[in-house]
């Protein structure tokens, strides 16, 4: 039985789906106006390896996984003013970056995408049912939803009034009946994109898009909802008070999965901050796209991961061993400790280091694929290597060299590869090599 931290109950539970044949999860997805980087790769690496569990226990059509792209927002409308183009060219190139980088990380594509600009019509039917019932009302064109109609607003976050309006970075505005409410809806000047709507032609806030498409694509309650820890407070602290009030008090999730931060110091990786790398620029490095999803599995996804230069390497060094160990067999059974590892709320630095003790080639072949990991062939694997700089070949005449006594040769190799950036690491298994 699978069991998952719960962020609402701030207890480990056992996950026992709604239906068992339809088990549906919702995770937030990219707002499409930049490139990705590594943290923002976190989320989609984590629950793919969720939904690659759940359809192991569950059976392989068991899983709805939805993941929703936020293609309107006024950071997308800033970068459109600032090409000159129409935010569309904004949004899909940025998409298409994504679902490159994501492939790269072995990261298939959710069973749907719901986008914000093709879900318009859902969002102003969940808006016109919470004015009617009394949660939000209309100013100066704008809808707002009024926090205090909701006496049980603050129940994931946990944190009193004065913390929320804090941690909210309120708009003081004076058609707002209380500093607390949230836009529903938005006004939109001429030449910014925009809907007709009941309160003139405006734009969807950012909270009220995800509660629309779930309730529209997977019904008033669903299994799983995720994200990021910076997703808690006001994301879905704001998604649980809408559905929650527009559904008669029906819950929007049963159970609340966040993963952690990756930062490159102190701080979590952010575009604000410029303290990122992303995807595309660690594969423009002669990274693989595999290292880097081990490299975000090695830490329990509730962790911080500190991402460094030596944490790719090892990934590397890692991944190096388990396609020579797996060779060219064909996958064989799960093994069951590492299955019992991610049973206990995804415990992947458990299952990884279970999987570096197998020594089956079958099993190991099979169970890391549970991981989204042994993808490729180990032809295809070392083959890449070699034909990068003819490394391989480069590393067999050393050990040759080494074989013979020849040292001085053999320093020689290393050297010469040391100077091209790649360092040689000599262990129990043979030789691998990173990039510096």
């Amino acid at each position: 039985m699978i069991r998952l931290y719960d962020t609402l109950t701030r207890e480990k539970r056992e996950f026992r789906p709604q239906d068992p044949k339809r088990i549906t999860m919702y995770v937030c997805g990219p707002t499409v106006y930049g490139r990705a980087h590594i943290g923002n790769a976190r989320p989609p690496v984590v629950f793919d390896t969720l939904a690659r569990l759940i359809r192991h226990e569950f059976g392989e059509n068991s899983l709805f996984y939805a993941r929703n792209v936020t293609d309107v927002d006024d950071k997308i409308i800033a970068s459109a003013e600032a090409e000159g183009v129409d935010p569309s060219v904004i949004t899909e190139r940025y998409e298409r970056f994504y679902l490159e980088d994501m492939a790269a990380l072995k990261v298939p594509p959710p069973d749907i995408a719901p986008h914000a600009t093709r879900e318009i019509g859902p969002m102003i039917a969940l808006i016109e049912r919470l004015i009617g019932l009394g949660h939000a009302y209309e100013a100066e064109g704008h809808v707002l939803f009024s926090v205090p109609s909701d006496p049980g607003y603050g129940v994931l976050s946990r944190r009193d009034r004065e913390q929320m309006i804090a941690g909210a970075r309120v708009e003081v505005a004076p058609y707002k009946r209380d500093p607390s409410d949230f836009i529903l809806w938005k006004p939109s000047p001429e030449g910014v994109i925009g809907w007709d709507s009941p309160w003139g032609r405006g734009r969807p806030g950012w909270h009220i898009e995800c509660s629309a498409m779930i309730h529209e694509h997977l019904g008033e309650t669903i299994d799983i909802h995720g994200g990021g820890l910076d997703l808690i407070f006001p994301h879905h602290e704001n998604e649980i008070a809408q559905s929650r009030c527009a559904h008669a008090g029906a819950p929007l999730a049963r159970f609340w999965v966040h993963n952690g931060f990756v930062d490159m110091g102190a701080e979590k990786m952010s575009k604000s901050l410029g303290n990122i790398i992303t995807p595309a620029e660690l594969l423009a490095e002669g990274h693989r796209g595999e290292t880097l999803r081990l490299a975000l599995l090695s830490a329990h996804y509730r962790q911080p991961l500190p991402w460094t230069g030596a944490l790719v390497a090892q990934a590397k060094t890692i991944l190096d061993r388990l396609y020579r160990v797996a060779d060219e067999s064909e996958a064989g059974e799960i093994d069951g400790e590492l299955v019992d590892a991610l049973l206990d709320d995804l415990n992947t630095p458990a299952a990884l280091a279970r999987l570096q003790a197998l020594d089956d080639p079958a099993v190991l072949k099979s169970s890391a694929q549970l991981l989204g990991l042994l993808q490729s062939s180990s032809a295809d694997w070392f083959q890449g290597d070699a034909d990068s700089s003819g490394i391989a070949a480069r590393i067999a005449d050393r050990a040759e060299a080494k074989k013979n006594r020849d040292f001085i040769k053999a320093d020689r190799i290393r050297d010469e590869l040391k100077a091209e950036g790649i360092i040689l690491e000599d262990g129990p298994d043979g030789t691998t090599w990173r990039r510096e």
